[in-house]
C-alpha cells in the first residue's frame, strides 16, 4: 500500500539552456534521504502518485518533468520546438543541474520503463552520485526492445497492430514505424499529427491487456506530446549506444540495486530483466506474480515500497 498523498514543499522551473525550462518539485522531509524520480514515456511527466512510493518522514523526494513533458516548457503538445536539444544526454545533464541546485551530494534513483533506461544511463555516467537504484518495468537502450514494441508484438495483438500499421502511408508500413509516425506527428497539419497521436496511443494501450487505457490519453495535448517524444527517442535508438547499458553495467558495482518486474510484462520477451540481473553486480531481481507493465497492482506497490523502505535509513 502506498504512503498517503503529500504535496510539494518546494518547486520551480529550472532553466537548463537551449530554450528549455524543466519543472521540479521536492516533497517529504527536507532533511531526509534524497531520491530522484525518473518518469517513463518518454513524455509522461511526473504524476502525484509517484510521491507515494517513499516514506515522507524519511525521504526527500525529488521529481522532475523531463524536457517537453508535464509542466516543463516548451511542451511537445504545443510545439515541435520541444523536441530540439532533447536527447538522453540532455536529460542526464538536467538531473545533474538539479542535483547541484538543490545541494544534494548523492541520491537514490527510482524509475520505470523509459525512466529505467534513463536512470541506468545516468548511473553509469555518474556512479559516484548514486546511493541505490530501484527500477521497475525494466528496459534498456537495445534496439531489439524498441523493435518488440513497434512490431514484435504484432502476432499477440493482430487487429490492434493492423490498425497501428495502417496509420502510416503504405510505402512505410514495412519500415521503421517509429520513424514513420514521427514524421506524421511533426507534420504542421493538425489533422495529420492529431490522428497520428491517437493511433500511436491506441497501440500503446493495446499492449497493456487487462489494464484500462490511461485517462491521460483522453487529453489531445498529452497524447501529442507523449507520441512525439516516444517516437523522437525510438526513431533515434533512445539517443544511446545500442546495448551500451548492459555492456557498461560493471560501472554500477557497489551500488545496491533492486529490479522489480511483473511476470506478465510483455517487454520481458526481450529478456531484459534477466540480462540486467546478470550484468549489474549484486543486483536483486524481484518477479511479481499477476503484474504486467504497470504499478497499479498491489503486489507491485508492495515490492517497490519494500525496496525503498529497506534503503530509507541506509
Amino acid at each position: 500500500m502506498r504512503y498517503p498523498e503529500i504535496e510539494p514543499y518546494d518547486s520551480g522551473l529550472l532553466d537548463v539552456g537551449d530554450g528549455h525550462r524543466v519543472y521540479w518539485e521536492t516533497c517529504g522531509n527536507p532533511a531526509g534521504k534524497p531520491v530522484a524520480v525518473l518518469h517513463g514515456g518518454p513524455g509522461t511527466g511526473c504524476s502525484d502518485g509517484m510521491r507515494q512510493f517513499f516514506d515522507p518522514a524519511r525521504y526527500r523526494i525529488v521529481l522532475l518533468d523531463q524536457r517537453g513533458s508535464g509542466r516543463s516548457t516548451p511542451h511537445a503538445g504545443d510545439t515541435v520546438d520541444a523536441l530540439k536539444a532533447n536527447t538522453a544526454d540532455h536529460l542526464i545533464s538536467d538531473f545533474e543541474m538539479l542535483r547541484e541546485k538543490l545541494g544534494i551530494e548523492r541520491w537514490q534513483l527510482f524509475g520505470g520503463s523509459w525512466g529505467c533506461v534513463l536512470g541506468l544511463a545516468y548511473a553509469e555516467k555518474h556512479p559516484g552520485r548514486v546511493t541505490e537504484i530501484v527500477m521497475m518495468g525494466l528496459a534498456t537502450d537495445r534496439q531489439v526492445e524498441i523493435d518488440l514494441l513497434t512490431g514484435g508484438l504484432a502476432e499477440m495483438f493482430p487487429e490492434a497492430y493492423a490498425r497501428f500499421r495502417d496509420g502510416v502511408p503504405e510505402s512505410e508500413r514495412d519500415g521503421d514505424l517509429a520513424a514513420a509516425y514521427y514524421r506524421l506527428l511533426t507534420d504542421p497539419d493538425p489533422a495529420v499529427h492529431e490522428k497520428a497521436a491517437k493511433d500511436w496511443c491506441d497501440w500503446e494501450s493495446a499492449m497493456l491487456p487487462g489494464v484500462p487505457p490511461s485517462p491521460k490519453f483522453e487529453d489531445p495535448r498529452f497524447r501529442l506530446a507523449f507520441a512525439r517524444l516516444v517516437t523522437h527517442y525510438f526513431s533515434q535508438g533512445c539517443f544511446l549506444e545500442d546495448g551500451g547499458i548492459l555492456r557498461n553495467a560493471a560501472k554500477l558495482s557497489g551500488i545496491p540495486t533492486v529490479l522489480v518486474q511483473g511476470i506478465l510484462d510483455l517487454s520481458s520477451l526481450a529478456g531484459t530483466p534477466w540480462l540486467l540481473e546478470r550484468a549489474i553486480p549484486g543486483a536483486e531481481l524481484i518477479l511479481v506474480n499477476g503484474a504486467g507493465h504497470t504499478t497499479a497492482v498491489p503486489s507491485m506497490e508492495t515490492a517497490l515500497i519494500a525496496a525503498t523502505d529497506k534503503f530509507a535509513t541506509r
